[in-house]
């Protein structure tokens, strides 16, 4: 796609144990096919925090806003756009609670016999995943050295911001688009698709893992540009 909508700004959020440069290739896509592209760096320590460190870039840009969150990101996308220039939602593999949910609270309804992201024992108020477990539970798709490195490079993930719930989801007042990763062994597909189907998202399928939007940038930007075109 190649059409650029000027009016328009997209800010991409990352989820947890993870910071935005993950988002570098689908950033670079969407920059070259004309749109203005920011990523925010969240904090992690809690939903509070990262809800004000989305919605302080959010301000910082022009015209009105689509919202891409990843995982986690999910839960700071749904709680932050309800700001005024937020004009859609796009979740990519991502939490989509409603109000009164946490991260934790969904986790609880996952499938039991679903293979999920486990995490080691809080530290001081922070969680990080088993480095010997992230290759195969966050994206077994990625070249065995970056998946190697992110493990190594893992963000602490405040128990906070896995335990907060969302007050006001704006789902309920705002479009959304919802890409479900088939293969993903982190949130469920099934879990995906019960969440989309709740927010009333237009849902794309993709046969990939919850890296897949380090994996395959092409089809995730394709599906933020349908969106964004969506919202003309």
């Amino acid at each position: 796609m190649t059409r650029s909508r000027s009016d328009l700004s997209i800010l991409l959020v990352h989820g947890a144990f993870v910071d935005g440069a993950g988002w570098r290739g689908v950033h670079d896509l969407l920059v070259d096919d004309g749109y203005q592209v920011s990523v925010v760096q969240n904090p992690g320590a809690s939903l509070h925090d990262d809800v004000v460190a989305t919605r302080l870039v959010i301000d910082s840009l022009p015209g009105r806003v689509l919202l891409v969150g990843h995982s986690y990101g999910g839960s700071v996308i749904t709680e932050s756009g309800t700001h005024p220039r937020v004009a859609g939602l796009v979740y990519v593999c991502a939490f989509a609670p409603d109000t009164g949910e946490s991260v934790n609270l969904l986790m609880e309804g996952f499938p039991a016999e679903a293979p999920r992201m486990t995490p080691l024992p809080a530290r001081q108020g922070f969680i990080f995943q088993d480095a010997g477990r992230f290759h195969r539970s966050f994206g077994a798709d990625l070249p065995g050295d970056l998946a190697a490195f992110m493990a190594h490079a893992q963000a602490p993930w405040g128990v906070e911001a896995a335990a907060s719930p969302v007050t006001d989801p704006a789902w309920r007042a705002r479009p959304s688009w919802y890409l479900v990763a088939t293969e993903d062994r982190a949130i469920p597909p099934e879990s995906q698709r019960a969440m989309a189907t709740r927010a009333g998202s237009e849902v794309t399928e993709l046969a990939a893992t919850h890296a897949v939007y380090i994996t395959q940038p092409e089809q995730v930007a394709d599906l933020i540009e349908r969106a964004a075109q969506g919202l003309a």
